[in-house]
This record gives C-alpha cells, structure tokens and sequence, in this order.
C-alpha cells in the first residue's frame, strides 16, 4: 500500500483569498505562475512541516486537478488495477479521512488489525 499527496494550485494565496490561519502559520505565498515556483512553495512545506510522505507537484496547466477535481482539497483511493475505487467529497466541509481509514480496514482487515486501525 502507497499513500501520495499531490500539490496543486495554491488554495488560499496571498494574491487571491489569503486566509488568517495561513497568516497565523506563515504560510502565506502568492499563486504560482510557473512550475519552479509551486516546487519551491512544495518543498518549504516538506522542510517546514517535516512531511514524510511523498509530494507529487501538478504541473503549473493544471492537469491532474483537471482530472480529478482535487481543489481545494480531496481523498481518492486507486486499486492496485489503476481503478478509483473511492472518491471523497471536496473538502473542507466533504473532507472525511475517517472514510478512508473505514475503506482502508474493510479492504486489508488484516493490516488493519495488526496496527490497531487503519492498515499502515
């Protein structure tokens, strides 16, 4: 089992719809208009928040948000087949990991109950 995040546009940046949160973390950039600029804000994430899972960047076109309607922000499950077997809501309101993690256990029990939950 894989887990990925993929970066896409900026949700809340400086130049568009800048959060108080985002301010109160100081993550606060403007919206990327090349793909070097999204790496650079990707890769302050990775060091900044220590994140040990792996960051795809989408490209600046947009493509991968295209296909999946990933903004601001979603869970998908893909099968070992290339199949989305699970589609999440867009969040923040639709965000639910706790539907990932029950898909996750019912599909690999038993994964799920040598580590007490959500398969590892």
């Amino acid at each position: 089992m894989r887990f990925v995040t993929l970066y896409i546009k900026e949700a809340h940046p400086l130049d568009e719809w800048q959060m108080e949160s985002n301010e109160k973390e100081s993550v606060c950039y403007p919206q990327p208009t090349n793909l070097a600029q999204r790496v650079r804000i990707a890769n302050d994430f990775v060091k900044r928040f220590h994140y040990a899972m792996p960051l795809y960047v989408d490209p600046i076109e947009n493509p991968a948000n295209a296909a999946y309607a990933g903004w601001p922000e979603r869970f998908y499950i893909v099968d070992e087949a290339g199949t989305i077997v699970y589609k999440g809501k867009p969040g923040p309101f639709g965000y639910h990991p706790e539907e990932v993690e029950a898909w996750l256990a019912k599909r690999f029990p038993e994964a799920a109950a040598s580590t007490g939950g959500a398969p590892s």
